[in-house]
């Protein structure tokens, strides 16, 4: 499954299409020039308990750790996948 990304310098999103239908996304804003705010992620009940959440999480750990910002997790769920993954604590 693959992972989408775009991002407009003020906000962004990872997301996952299948038959041209968001299935998957996580939204974030831009909070200045080094961080970012997750606000939102929403998953299709069809991929329900698959790992597709945490899957976005990890793009964006990987987006912030590769441009060298951080994270701030206000979306409820990826608060929840930072407090059970510890090593994701350098974004933070």
């Amino acid at each position: 499954m693959d992972i989408l990304h775009q991002d407009d310098s003020k906000k962004g999103m990872f997301y996952v299409v299948k038959d041209d239908k968001t299935l998957a996304e996580m939204t974030y804003v831009w909070a200045g020039t080094n961080q970012i705010i997750i606000d939102h992620t929403a998953v299709d009940s069809s991929l329900s308990g698959k790992g597709v959440g945490k899957q976005l999480v990890v793009k964006a750990v990987d987006f912030a750790r590769s441009k060298g910002i951080k994270i701030i997790p206000l979306c409820p769920f990826a608060k929840s996948v930072f407090q059970k993954i510890t090593e994701f604590n350098d974004v933070l």
